[in-house]
This record gives C-alpha cells, structure tokens and sequence, in this order.
C-alpha cells in the first residue's frame, strides 16, 4: 500500500520499519505481547494531538443529521469493516434508524469476513456504492484509509465532492492523497506498524478510537444522552430491558416497580419514560416536552438543574 504524488508512488508511515520491533520473530511470547502494547500506548496520544479536528466533523455530522443528512462510512479492509461495526452499532445504542449512520466497504458484505484485497483497487466502485444508497449533498461521507491512496475510497470523494457534500477522511499518512478532497483532514500519526504494514494493528486502532468519537459526541449533541446515561437505547432484548429500566431508576429515583410500570407505559422508550417520571405526566405530554426540547431531557422546562 502506497499514497501517490505526481511523481509517482511514494512509501508512506503505515509502511516504514519499526525499529522497536526489529527482531520481534526471535522474541518469546511475552517479549512479543510487550512489544505490541508499548506500540499500542502511542495511539491514544496520537489521536489527543487531532481532537480539535474531531470535534469539527463531529459538530458538523451533527448538524447534518438535523437537517435529516446522514453520516457514511466509506474503506476497504480493516477500515472498511471498523466504518460497517461503528455504523451497526449506533441503532441499539441510541435508537436511531439504520440508515442514518452507514458503513461502506469495498466488496460489498462478503468482504466483512473475508479479505477480498483487489476491491480497494476499483475506484468507480466506490462512486458505484454512493449512488446506490442514494447519497446526496445533505449527507456527509467519512473516507477511512491508512495509506490514504485506496482508488476506492478516492473515487467516492471525488464523487462526494462533486455533488458539494461534506466530507472528511481519515487517515495515518501525512501526504494522503484523501487529504486534497476534504473539508475534514484528520492525519493520525501513529508511526510504523509493530509488523511492517500491517495497519489493521496501530492504525486500526485508531481509526477506531477516532469512529467512536465522532458518532458518539454527534449522538450527545442530538440529545441522545442525559448525563452519561444512553436514554435512547432500543431494548430489543431482555439484556437492554432490564438495562433500560436500570437507567430509567437511576435518573429517576423511582423504584424499580415504578420504574417497570413507566419503561412499558412509554412504549419501551427509555428516555419518554424519564421524561414521564420526572415531571409527572403520561407519554404524551412527556414526548410533547421532549420535542420542545429538541430531545434534550435536560432543555426540558424545569429539568435543566436535575442532574444527580
């Protein structure tokens, strides 16, 4: 993997040698694992120098989503597949439609269990996958790619570009050719890998770190969270019930009966019933308060000093 200049291939971070792990094959196991971790340490510094730019695209996939945008992911391999899992993960978690945070990755669904290297190589297949799920200039795209130079990704920023939607990218090279298509340029510098080239290791991680940040503090500036609590989680099983009824209590100081009673009069909707319980009305009202609010619990009238 290589980014490109008009000069030709250039090697990027994500493939020099690490001299820390030079002789890593004549380690003993222990010696291996310590090798790893003391590399693993550097990545949340790494990430800490960008958090100003992390903020920004969080704010403005925010804002994208209330004015009804969504938030896509776009990679190939291991960035690939940490777009689909932040992606899947945000409908549970804060119980908002499938389709309003989506992961995009270059071979289609076979390529999330098994590698499929050349579809990184296709870049009018990553103009293909936008147009088929219907993205548009409301909608803000995230390009995910260690070296920055997969023609996949590439070709739906351009296409992103193109149809004057926001963009952003990711990635663990400085020179990424990603970086000349975005609005967002968030270069993480994490160093050589522990094993030359191998960026599903410190660039994974964080890729992934940084994925957690931006759907996370975007779902906070929605109103999907009251304190530290996901008051919005979809309780589509008996784990996330009793969950649901655990963080209905806790905010609430109801007892757990009462609790039970407001979680199920709510329709499931942990955070109606919140509203419910705390200011003493039936779920309408709550909802009809919870909507003034922008979903907010805490800009609910009279519950903005609640706070346990």
């Amino acid at each position: 993997m290589y980014s490109k200049t008009a000069s030709g291939p250039v090697e990027g971070t994500t493939e020099q040698r690490n001299d820390n792990s030079a002789d890593i094959d004549a380690k003993s196991a222990l010696e291996i694992v310590t090798i790893i971790n003391n590399e693993d340490k550097k990545v949340p510094a790494a990430v800490e120098r960008i958090l100003p730019q992390i903020a920004a695209l969080a704010e403005d996939a925010a804002a994208a989503f209330k004015n009804g945008g969504r938030l896509v992911y776009i990679g190939a391999g291991t960035s690939g597949r940490l777009g689909v899992l932040d992606a899947s993960e945000c409908p549970p978690t804060y119980g908002v439609d499938p389709g309003m945070v989506q992961g995009v990755i270059a071979g289609g669904l076979p390529a999330l269990t098994r590698s499929i290297e050349d579809a990184e190589d296709d870049e009018e297949a990553g103009m293909g996958d936008l147009k088929r799920i219907g993205f548009s200039a409301k909608d803000v795209l995230v390009g995910i790619t260690a070296s920055g130079g997969a023609p996949y990704v590439l070709g739906a920023l351009r296409y992103a570009r193109d149809l004057g939607a926001l963009s952003a990218a990711i990635s663990c090279n400085e020179d990424s050719e990603t970086f000349g298509l975005v609005k967002h340029r968030l270069w993480v510098h994490v160093g050589p890998e522990v094993i030359t080239g191998s960026t599903r290791m410190k660039s994974g991680t964080a890729q992934k770190l940084i994925l957690n940040m931006i759907s996370t503090t975007a779902m906070i500036r929605l109103g999907k969270v009251y304190k530290n609590y996901m008051v919005d989680l979809r309780p589509v099983n008996q784990k996330l019930i009793r969950r649901s009824i655990r963080i209905i209590r806790e905010i609430s100081g109801a007892e757990e009966e009462e609790a039970e009673r407001a979680f199920y009069a709510s329709f499931k909707r942990p955070k109606t019933a919140i509203v419910m319980l705390l200011t003493g009305t039936g779920r309408e009202e709550a909802e009809k308060l919870l909507e003034t609010a922008g979903g907010h619990i805490a800009r609910v009238p009279g519950l903005g000093n609640n706070r346990t």
